[in-house]
């Protein structure tokens, strides 16, 4: 798949009427079959891909229940494990934890504040 630049490239190539053979060449490793492609459209072609179902996916739902039940203490990663894998859980610790990441709640920092304290000068070369 080309970027938008080669898009370009290929619509410009072809209005100076260049052969489809011929753009194909000048861009290199560009089939002709892509360069039709990229002629006929008026948008660059795009790809999505179906999404995985993760081994974790099917246990969510009872991490969201377990951490909500525990709150507002936090249940380890190590011992949500041992939980899930009396489930039936066959994925591991690293999964769980980078799911857990997104489960905790972000701690907003507390504000800076920056006093100065009175009657501190520069000094001067007086």
């Amino acid at each position: 798949m080309l970027v938008a630049e080669g898009a370009v490239k290929i619509r410009v190539l072809r209005r100076q009427r260049k052969s489809i053979r011929e753009i194909a060449r000048i861009l290199e490793e560009v089939s002709r079959n892509t360069v039709l492609r990229y002629l006929r459209g008026e948008e660059l072609p795009h790809y999505e891909r179906e999404a995985w179902p993760g081994k974790l996916d099917d246990y969510k739902q009872y991490i969201a229940e377990r951490m909500r039940a525990a709150a507002p203490e936090w249940i380890p990663a190590p011992v949500l494990l041992w939980e899930l894998r009396a489930l039936g859980y066959p994925g591991g610790v690293s999964i769980l934890k980078d799911h857990l990441a997104t489960l905790r709640p972000v701690a907003k920092p507390e504000p800076l504040i920056r006093r100065r304290s009175p009657g501190r000068t520069a000094r001067t070369g007086a």
